[in-house]
């Protein structure tokens, strides 16, 4: 039985609806596109790695994005897709397309012809990033598009336009909770912090179908990268994604945050931990994103820190409890030297978390435990 199959048997029964098409379908609903990739002759003047040819597409998306150097041609262009058995897609699978003027929509059909899933595919041309201080605020916030169940947050690129780099566990909180309201998930948004919006993020817990798959308590978390709901069940430490391209070298964060814990804190198993006061957690990590063979790397929620391809760590444990904005400024620490000509061919990911819990990728910590973040500021190395 593969992994797609196990998490729609789960997910069915425990009666949450979730849909792959647009239609009430269950979670395997035949009309998906699970991978997308460009063959090019020379990938090395399109892209930064030849692994760029290729995405994975979590079943749960709606966009599909490919980055590529700044001078690269995009004007025709030929996708394949890897769809789900059976479904067939408009425009024609390998056909050429213009991804000039922007996104290219694809809609995939299922075998039968009832159902139905449309894809936006961009092709987008990276710059290289010029500011050294980069601000992450928390403005730029809406419901997610199809659903509505939750929200969504979206980074300003270089071009003003908006990306989707940011990502919570709010998808995952979802299945366990599907009856809850926006306001009511683990990350959300605080529409007066101390410069416009801020970010909410609080260790919630999560009820009777937690219980049954033994994930009894969500962190609040916001973090650079992606969440693959597809492994939120059977791997959930391998849902979290970590990490974007970067392109400078990364000194300090500042910001400021508000923390309160929770009453209680308990284990995985959920039995009260006596004596034990749960800590927020702010941190960011660079890291090599492809190994000695050219193979692509990825971190996850058991090796986030770990890893042996991290470059540097920069790590806040926030074990105060304060009601007003409290300002943070905290230092990158280097492992290892950065190889310049690699970080300028976007050779290193970095991410920045933000986790209302420090051990709640783990399950651990206290219901209720809630911290505020708002005007972070990631400080760069300035370019001789």
């Amino acid at each position: 039985m593969n992994k797609k199959l196990k998490v729609t048997i789960v997910i069915l029964f425990s009666l949450v609806a979730l849909q792959s098409c647009f239609k009430d379908e269950p979670l395997n609903a035949e009309c998906d596109i699970e991978q997308a990739y460009i063959h090019t002759d020379n990938p090395e003047e399109v892209f930064f790695n030849v692994t760029d040819t290729i995405v994975n597409v979590p079943y749960d998306a709606s966009q599909i994005v490919f980055n590529v150097r700044r001078h690269a041609d995009v004007a025709a262009l030929a996708l394949h897709f890897r769809l789900t058995e059976g479904a067939t897609i408009v425009p024609e699978n390998g056909s050429v397309q213009d991804f000039s003027a922007g996104p290219v929509t694809y809609t995939v059909t299922s075998e039968d012809g009832q159902w139905n899933r449309t894809y936006m595919v961009s092709v987008n041309k990276v710059a290289t990033i010029t500011e050294t201080e980069i601000a992450i605020d928390f403005e730029n916030y809406e419901l997610e598009p199809e659903k509505k169940k939750y929200y969504i947050w979206h980074n300003v690129l270089g071009d003003g336009s908006l990306g989707n780099d940011w990502a919570t566990g709010n998808p995952g909180f979802r299945i366990s909770m599907s009856t809850a309201k926006p306001d009511q998930f683990p990350t959300t948004p605080l529409a007066e912090g101390l410069d416009g919006a801020a970010l909410k993020l609080e260790t919630k817990d999560t009820g009777p179908f937690g219980k049954m798959a033994k994930i009894l308590l969500a962190a609040g978390n916001m973090f650079l990268g992606t969440f693959d709901l597809t492994n939120a069940i059977m791997e959930p430490l391998a849902a979290t994604r970590f990490g974007i391209p970067f392109d400078k070298k990364p000194i300090k964060l500042t910001g400021y945050y508000q923390y309160k814990p929770g009453d209680k804190y308990q284990n995985k198993e959920g039995k009260t931990v006596e004596g034990k006061t749960d800590i927020g957690n702010i941190y960011a990590v660079l890291y090599r994103n492809h190994d000695s063979e050219g193979n692509a790397i990825v971190l996850h929620g058991d090796d986030v820190k770990t890893n042996s391809n991290i470059v540097a760590l920069a790590d806040l444990e926030i074990t105060t409890t304060t009601t007003e904005w409290t300002p943070f400024e905290f230092e990158f620490n280097y492992l290892s030297d950065i190889d310049m000509d690699l970080l300028e061919n976007r050779g290193y990911n970095i991410t920045v978390v933000f986790s209302s819990s420090k051990d709640g990728a783990f399950f651990e910590g206290a219901i209720g435990s809630c911290l505020k973040v708002d005007k972070v500021r990631l400080i760069c190395e300035e370019e001789e």
